[in-house]
């Protein structure tokens, strides 16, 4: 791999907005996996932070205006804080390089500063916040009273967008450049290894590379109803990075039913878009993921399950930042990819998978059948 492919970014890493006064968020996902892959795990359960960053009606002069950065932690645990002052938000329109902070009270600093456990100039001990670029990610985060809740400082190493690294693809396809669609999604980083520490409510994580994911989307709301899996941390198969969502799409003046996953192993990547193959899935409101899909060359069947309750987190919608979405960071998933004419080429099983459901609850299996 070259230092030159290396730098190469997806599709859509820069920010789509344009100085528009109707409705419209950017939202962006971090995702660091710890001690994944060790075998066996040192005593330690493995673990995941998850950082959800959104802007809201950048404009201002909005009810909905300001941003947001929420922390799903170990174990589920869950912290937010919001940044109503969009002026202090910046992003690049032609690559992933985004922050927004505040200046922390007189009255909070001196909690601040004796909590801190790094200054490296940017966000520093007057300052709360996050940034972060396809190579690098920190941030801290206090309380009300200015103690600190979360201090993060990581490098990132890519090793997969979407498609093949030389050449990434846009997720929702060449249409995903046009209003067609809404939301716009796009997969940023399928696989990287991120190195560093996390701070994380009164602990201390240090890590080396462990795998690390970033994705984003765009628009006016989230879809009305969706699901989400991901992982890029299997025991069994290195390497092997995944990531399938189904959702209910505004396309125009239309709606209409999508899923996709995209394999990444091996050097080899593996798509299925359900307008172009054969798709079907079955996901309970919660606890149960199931699809399916298969093209001329290959068949894939994926199988989540979440042991626990999970979490809730806000996201995007018409009337603002609303609880309607539920994760859990320690999903059950099952990938198995075949070659129609051939062998099984993955058979693989992690505990770590990111699972989701969201949009408007709904009570019965939620079926598309092929």
């Amino acid at each position: 791999m070259t230092s030159d492919s290396m730098s190469i970014e997806a599709p859509h890493s820069g920010y789509h907005w344009r100085g528009q006064s109707e409705r419209f968020f950017e939202g962006w996902y971090l995702r660091v996996t710890l001690s994944a892959l060790a075998e066996p795990l040192q005593g330690r359960i493995a673990q995941t932070f998850a950082f959800m960053y959104s802007i809201d009606d950048p404009a201002g002069n909005s009810p909905h205006s300001g941003g947001a950065a929420q922390i799903l932690g170990p174990d589920e645990s869950y912290y937010c804080r919001t940044f109503p002052n969009v002026h202090r938000f910046s992003a690049s329109p032609n690559r992933l390089a985004v922050s927004h902070q505040r200046v922390i009270s007189r009255a909070n600093r001196q909690a601040s500063n004796q909590a801190s456990k790094q200054d490296t100039g940017y966000i520093d001990n007057q300052t709360e916040g996050y940034r972060f670029t396809a190579h690098y990610h920190q941030g801290r985060l206090l309380n009300s009273t200015g103690a600190l809740q979360a201090e993060w400082e990581y490098s990132i190493k890519p090793l997969a967008t979407w498609g093949r690294l030389d050449s990434p693809r846009a997720t929702a396809g060449w249409l995903s450049y046009l209003s067609v669609f809404e939301p716009g999604w796009q997969v940023l980083m399928a696989d990287g290894l991120a190195s560093g520490q996390i701070y994380w409510q009164g602990k201390t994580y240090d890590f080396q590379d462990e795998p690390a994911y970033t994705e984003k989307n765009w628009g006016g709301a989230f879809p009305s109803k969706w699901f989400w899996l991901q992982c890029n941390a299997f025991p069994s198969a290195p390497g092997l990075s995944i990531t399938a969502a189904g959702g209910v799409r505004d396309v125009l003046f239309l709606k209409e039913n999508v899923g996709l996953i995209g394999i990444h192993y091996q050097g080899e990547f593996y798509e299925f878009i359900s307008t172009k193959v054969t798709f079907a899935w079955t996901v309970d409101p919660w606890g149960y993921w199931h699809l399916s899909a298969h093209d001329y060359r290959y068949r894939v069947e994926i199988t989540g399950r979440a042991h626990d309750q999970g979490a809730y987190v806000r996201v995007p919608t018409r009337e603002g930042m609303q609880w309607l979405c539920r994760d859990t960071t320690h999903g059950e998933l099952r990938v198995q990819l075949w070659s129609v004419d051939g062998p099984q080429i993955i058979d693989a099983i992690s505990n770590l998978a990111g699972l989701e459901v969201g949009g408007s609850p709904w009570e019965e299996p939620w079926v598309i059948e092929s």
